[in-house]
């Protein structure tokens, strides 16, 4: 079939339809594309389709079936979860998830594909019709993570969005790897604009399952928040051949041990961008969502000298699990009492309220092993602008410097608060975590100067 300037045209505008309008008015207007090119005879018995309102599906390519609402819906990570906003919503995805998909490790984030549709379709349609895909985009449909539940395509944003994608980080985001005996793992290291060769300090970031690197910079929006303060900002990455659903191994027990497995890696990790970048080693935090929340425990009760606080979202406390059925029943109640060992360092732990995925009560735990004795908190209640409310618990050492600070998010889940939606898992009705850690470090660091 030869397609003139105008049938190009019109299928071009199908596929803006197809990405904006749905999938009815793009199937509306392949319909009238095709019908231009036939004789008026033959155009006859198409004008009652293109007047259908109730047409809804776009032919499939030749040789394809066209897919099923079911396997539709199968592409999107957490379509079924009962927290939609939770990285962890399905309990396994956080714990024994060690081997190696099929198709081969990859680190990301991927999305399944409707059964018979090859993963270039998508690609191959827009450039058959002529429509360019943006610089650096994936080439295959499973890297672009479409997910056709319901999320925006690629490069397209919600009006109650436009304010965010104004906000992006002016500095460096490089991509690096590191090995040493206990294993290798990507990263991503963010240098802001204002670093130049000065001793700045360092957050080490702890994704949640199903997140990585670039997704968890943008939900929290720390990259933006190093440019304040500034910082330089470590994404360790989970490798997919370590976990299946990108998860830290926090529950096993060599991924509790100073030395060993991954609290090994991500030390040495730590410990090379700051002998490469000229980093302040007394203000060198680490931080993290859900599994990688209880893996920044980890590192701080490991690694008390490489890290000044630790900065805990829907975590659980050191010592929650050592296999499977004891990290569901930590998750589900709370780790049990025997393992509420003491570490040393302050915390900041935020939890949602209404978390269904880690109970908050882990929040609590965490808090005691801070070394929290007793005494008089002091509680604080407040509400976001139009957001949700929230409880704030400080508790003082002897000397009256706070150790450990506990925000309860009311009416909150299992996600980041006050995140951007750009990002998955975040709940931006809540107060800004990533500030109120950034906060937080900095007293310490500021005590610790004044001691």
């Amino acid at each position: 079939m030869n397609m003139n300037h105008d049938m190009m045209t019109l299928m071009r505008e199908a596929t803006a339809l197809l990405q904006n309008g749905g999938a009815g008015a793009a199937t509306a207007k392949i319909q009238h594309a095709l019908a231009a090119m036939m004789p008026a005879e033959a155009r006859s018995g198409l004008r009652p389709l293109m007047r259908d309102k109730a047409m809804r599906d776009i032919n499939p390519a030749p040789g394809l079936a066209a897919p099923s609402a079911a396997a539709l819906d199968a592409t999107a990570p957490d379509a079924a979860a009962p927290d939609a906003t939770a990285p962890d919503a399905a309990a396994p995805d956080m714990l024994a998830n060690r081997i190696v998909p099929a198709h081969g490790a990859r680190t990301g984030v991927p999305a399944r594909l409707p059964t018979g549709m090859p993963a270039n379709f998508v690609p191959d349609l827009l450039a058959r019709l002529g429509v360019a895909l943006p610089d650096g985009l994936p080439a295959s449909l499973e890297a672009m993570r479409f997910d056709l539940s319901g999320s925006a395509m690629p490069g397209m944003v919600e009006p109650d969005q436009a304010h965010e994608v104004e906000a992006v980080a002016p500095g460096q985001f490089l991509a690096h790897s590191f090995a040493n005996h206990a294993g290798s793992r990507a990263y991503k290291l963010y240098v802001p604009t204002g670093y130049h060769g000065q001793a700045l300090p360092l957050v080490v970031m702890l994704h949640g399952c199903k997140q990585h690197p670039d997704d968890f910079a943008t939900g929290t929006g720390f990259n933006l928040l190093a440019e304040e303060t500034p910082c330089l900002v470590l994404y360790p990455a989970q490798a997919q051949s370590a976990n299946v659903s990108s998860c830290w191994n926090w529950f096993g027990a060599a991924d509790q041990q100073r030395g060993q497995g991954e609290p090994a890696i991500i030390a040495g990790m730590t410990q090379q961008v700051i002998a490469d970048y000229g980093i302040d080693a007394a203000q060198v935090y680490v931080a993290g969502l859900s599994a990688g929340g209880a893996m920044a425990v980890i590192m701080g009760r490991s690694y008390p000298e490489l890290y000044g606080a630790i900065g805990i979202h829907s975590g659980l406390p050191y010592g929650a699990a050592h296999d499977l059925p004891s990290a569901l029943a930590a998750m589900k109640h709370g780790a049990a009492a025997s393992t509420q060992a003491r570490a040393a360092l302050p915390v900041i732990v935020f939890h949602g309220e209404r978390d269904a995925t880690v109970h908050p009560r882990n929040a609590d735990q965490i808090v005691a092993q801070a070394g929290v004795r007793g005494g008089s908190p002091e509680v604080t209640q407040g509400r976001v602008d139009g957001g949700r409310s929230y409880t704030r618990t400080e508790h003082h050492d002897g000397d009256g410097n706070v150790i450990a600070e506990q925000w309860l998010v009311h009416g909150a889940g299992h996600a980041w608060s006050g995140g951007s939606r750009r990002g998955s898992y975040t709940d931006r009705k809540g107060p800004d975590a990533s500030r109120e850690m950034m906060r937080f470090f900095t007293a310490q660091h500021a005590k610790n100067m004044n001691a």
